[in-house]
């Protein structure tokens, strides 16, 4: 069974991103073929660009950002656990024949399918500026998929759309040219039972300037989680640890021995949130500590992880170059020798 899964490298991770999703994607890798790309070309969509801003400035999406987001987030990926023994890790933009494939998909793709994809609708409805990037992203996505021959693709719920608009591409495609050219992918809904508040209360996303990284300095981290928002219940009253994000936050790094303890002292009184943000903090760097040690050595050697980045493009490129090869069949265009 192959995996695929992209993730866009619009910023750093955070712990939302981490629980909800990447944990997840490397538990896959195990005793599967998967593919993971880091989807530079799909953050294109989403940048905002010098004269969308008034000035570049810290929220600006430069160009070299997107480099450096897009390098970091190889780092990160290789740190947290992705293997590449067992996973391929690639750039998107490494990946010529997607593009390709794009076009052949668009030649089939109906306007209407797109027109109802929410990142398009949303940004209409809300009279906000969509551009042929943003319309067409559902096409690269399909070529994304379609490339490898993705069995499986592990999404949020507010992504399934998009496997199913693959698929109804996928077999328009076959049905117009009457040969089996893709697989037909299945969503795999990522558990997203582990709920992650952001230090605001709300979900953890970077939208809403409420993250927590995953690798900040210790000093940044321990401020960050000195900031989360609490109630004004006084030290020495009991509290409700399932009304607080704090303890919302310790449950993913605890286990039930560890939750149930943390859980007495909060309904005993006595504990102010101080307190508990410290006994966070402690249980998310030792959490985190292995990929810490991990991280600081593949910083260290930037070419280790480039090369890294182009040997998993060249496994990507066989693939993909498969899997594109019967497609410009299908179409009439006939065989395309593929130099890597």
């Amino acid at each position: 069974m192959r995996v695929l899964s992209g993730i866009q490298p619009t910023g750093r991770f955070h712990w939302g991103n981490y629980f909800g999703a990447i944990r997840q994607y490397i538990a896959l890798q195990e005793n599967q073929q998967a593919f993971y790309f880091i989807a530079d070309y799909h953050a294109l969509t989403t940048i905002d660009r010098p004269e969308t801003v008034r000035a570049v400035n810290e929220t600006a999406f430069t160009p070299q950002r997107l480099t450096e987001y897009t390098r970091e987030a190889a780092i990160d990926l290789l740190a947290l656990g992705l293997d590449p023994k067992h996973a391929t890790l690639f750039r998107q933009s490494d990946v010529p024949e997607v593009t390709e494939l794009t076009w052949l998909l668009m030649t089939v793709t109906q306007m209407h399918l797109l027109e109802k994809c929410h990142a398009y609708k949303d940004k209409k409805d809300r009279g906000i500026p969509a551009d042929a990037g943003l319309f067409t992203y559902p096409v690269l996505m399909a070529a994304d998929i379609l490339a490898y021959d993705s069995d499986v693709v592990p999404v949020g719920l507010d992504q399934v759309q998009h496997i199913e608009v693959t698929r109804d591409i996928a077999q328009r495609f076959n049905r117009i040219f009457d040969r089996e050219v893709f697989v037909l992918p299945e969503a795999r809904v990522l558990d997203q039972s582990a709920k992650v508040p952001g230090i605001d209360g709300q979900k953890m996303s970077k939208s809403y300037g409420n993250t927590i990284p995953v690798f900040d300095t210790p000093k940044k981290l321990r401020k960050t989680i000195m900031k989360i928002t609490t109630d004004s219940t006084p030290v020495e009253a009991p509290k409700d640890p399932d009304t607080c994000s704090i303890f919302a936050l310790y449950k993913l790094f605890a286990d039930e021995e560890q939750q149930a303890s943390l859980a007495a002292r909060y309904r005993a009184g006595g504990m102010g949130y101080g307190d508990a943000k410290q006994t966070l903090y402690d249980a998310a760097m030792a959490y985190f500590a292995p990929a810490f040690e991990r991280r600081e050595k593949l910083a260290a050697d930037p070419d280790q992880v480039e090369e890294l980045l182009r040997a998993g493009a060249v496994r990507a490129r066989l693939k993909a170059g498969e899997v594109l090869e019967r497609a410009r069949t299908a179409c009439g265009l006939g065989s395309k020798s593929v130099s890597l």
